[in-house]
């Protein structure tokens, strides 16, 4: 009675205990990155949608032009994600709580000169700096030094002899590979030409040289063309863009793109160039990456060439003959974000720069943690390895543990890192013993007893012999089954069983083939008139209109179909012309 009364109090606390439980499991912590890296956490329940945490990154800017901006994440797969505004963020993120995020630029103003505020134009100039450091911004080398003046200016202010020495610029980390010759030419420019510019003055003309790029706004994404070379897409405010190594090879406008597709790690970009017909066929690492691909196209094409956002309607990755994704953009577009910009009546927020000896670009040999860039140095665009910033860089490197990243996470070294788990269940200590009845004496003093005194003790106890006898009787049982089956009788329906096993072998072999014939007779029927109707009739439905124009259905009409009805066609002539003769 008391072993039922200890369990149902027990079931009471449990019942009583559980909503708390599940409302403690309904916040989740997550951290957001900011573009100085600063980063700041919160808490949101399991349905709070991405809008949620856009706004509250905003609301710590008091950033009001928040259109241009974006949250990113990468999934345990290493690929890189857009925070979906209109989606819970718990049904996005596929990783392990607490929740790690980027703040960063989505949508690349196609003017600068136009973002109304300051505040807007210093996380633009924040997010240009890290494309340059990452080798994201591609420039030549007088474009590479003006901007590098820039940004020392903009952080440093004017020159000043005494308190800057002749190699001060090494203390400033601006480019993946930063020769002595592009120093020399900074501190020129930074000397003599920026003289007497205030900050803001300095982040506004490194924006207008930066946006005059061809590179202004590219997020490269790896793939392979139709030859198997290695590409980079991307992109812009004008359109879409591709590269091969440093060289731009295509530049497709928005108005000359008519669709974006991609049909598992295939990327088809489908326009008119020239008054032709214009398909583009790249090739992604993984279906994951194709659709991150696709989607970042469909965001973009509608922000820059939209007028209205109530124009955007839901794409799909392939409309033939199955649905494929299906994606909508959300939010403001590009005309609509610059004339609401127009309208901001507020006094301008404060700007809070970081200070020198603060920003990521500093890297200050005095400072107690090392600093290191884990990027390749090469002068092309990033690697496959690249999702945010390759490792987001700027991370302190202790001297024998090597933190994650937020974005491009690196697996700590196992020879470095010694972690120990601990479980109750494990417990290397031994079980502890009552020892109201001398348990622990009688355990460490009983005598040693000869292995014959135990088994004797063993057969004389009466549960011992039963469980023997019960041994012994299924023992017999087994023999006597064993020798029923040599006998003739036995025989025969042995093999009379392994006939009947055998018929129903065949009988399910010809069944799954009645089935298999019945699908292909089925597909058969629905589709040869199918196509014979979208090859033959002149019927115009938009249905019908739309899959005609796939660049797959005339790849098949004109390589396929028309080969085949002319010598169907031939056939046929031949074989009326000889019956004709006879």
């Amino acid at each position: 009675t008391c072993f039922a009364c200890s369990c149902g109090s027990r079931m009471k606390m449990l019942r009583f205990r559980s909503p708390s439980i599940r409302s403690l499991d309904q916040e989740v912590l997550c951290t957001i990155r900011l573009l100085d890296d600063s980063e700041i956490s919160c808490s949101i329940q399991r349905d709070t949608k991405g809008q949620f945490l856009l706004d509250h990154v905003c609301n710590h800017y008091n950033l009001l032009e928040k259109d241009y901006f974006g949250i990113r994440y990468v999934d345990p797969e290493k690929q890189r994600h857009w925070l979906e505004p209109n989606k819970p963020v718990v049904k996005q993120m596929k990783s392990q709580q607490p929740y790690m995020m980027c703040f960063r630029v989505k949508f690349y103003p196609h003017e600068p000169m136009k973002i109304k505020e300051e505040l807007t134009r210093y996380l633009l100039y924040l997010q240009l700096k890290r494309d340059i450091y990452h080798g994201r911004l591609l420039c030549p080398f007088a474009e590479a030094a003006y901007l590098g003046a820039c940004i020392v200016q903009a952080e440093l202010g004017d020159f000043d002899p005494e308190e800057h020495p002749s190699d001060y610029i090494r203390d400033f980390k601006l480019f993946p590979k930063q020769s002595l010759k592009l120093e020399r030419k900074i501190m020129e420019i930074h000397k003599n030409e920026l003289r007497g510019q205030c900050a803001a003055l300095a982040e506004l003309n490194m924006l207008q040289k930066a946006h005059a790029l061809e590179t202004y706004g590219v997020d490269p994404h790896p793939c392979k063309d139709f030859t198997g070379a290695t590409a980079f897409l991307g992109f812009t405010a004008t359109g879409f863009v591709v590269f091969q190594g440093n060289k731009r090879i295509h530049l497709l406008k928005w108005s000359d793109v008519n669709k974006l597709k991609f049909e598992g790690k295939t990327f088809y970009v489908i326009g008119i160039q020239k008054e032709k017909k214009l398909v583009l066929t790249f090739h992604t690492s993984t279906p994951a990456a194709c659709k991150h691909l696709w989607k970042c196209g469909v965001e973009n094409q509608a922000f820059y060439k939209c007028a209205k956002s109530s124009q955007i309607k839901t794409v799909s990755s392939s409309n033939i003959f199955f649905k494929g994704s299906r994606f909508r953009y959300s939010g403001k577009v590009s005309k609509e974000v610059i004339e609401a910009s127009s309208k901001i009546q507020r006094e301008p927020p404060e700007v809070h720069r970081a200070q020198f000896g603060h920003s990521r670009s500093f890297n200050s040999l005095s400072h107690k943690n090392l600093i290191m860039n884990m990027e390749p140095l090469v002068p092309a665009l990033p690697s496959t390895n690249e999702y945010d910033e390759a490792a987001d860089i700027g991370k302190i490197i202790q001297p024998t543990i090597r933190r994650h990243s937020l974005e491009g996470e690196q697996e700590a070294d196992p020879r470095s890192v010694l972690t120990l788990f601990c479980f109750p269940c494990a417990s290397m200590l031994p079980t502890p013993v009552d020892d109201t009845q001398g348990g622990v004496s009688l355990l460490f003093s009983s005598p040693v007893q000869s292995p014959a005194r135990l088994l004797r003790e063993l057969h004389a106890d009466p549960d011992i012999q039963a469980q023997l006898e019960a041994e012994r009787q299924r023992d017999r049982a087994y023999e006597r089954a064993r020798l029923a089956a040599r006998s003739p009788v036995s025989g025969v329906l042995t093999s009379g069983l392994r006939l009947l096993s055998s018929n129903k072998r065949v009988n399910s072999c010809l069944l799954s083939v009645a089935r298999f014939v019945a699908m292909v007779m089925c597909i058969l029927l629905v589709t040869v008139p199918t196509l014979l109707l979208l090859l033959e009739s002149d019927i115009d439905v938009s249905f019908l209109h739309e899959i005609r124009q796939t660049p797959e259905f005339e790849q098949f009409h004109y390589e396929y179909y028309c080969p085949l009805r002319r010598w169907i066609l031939c056939r046929i002539s031949m074989a009326l012309e000889n019956l004709w003769s006879d």
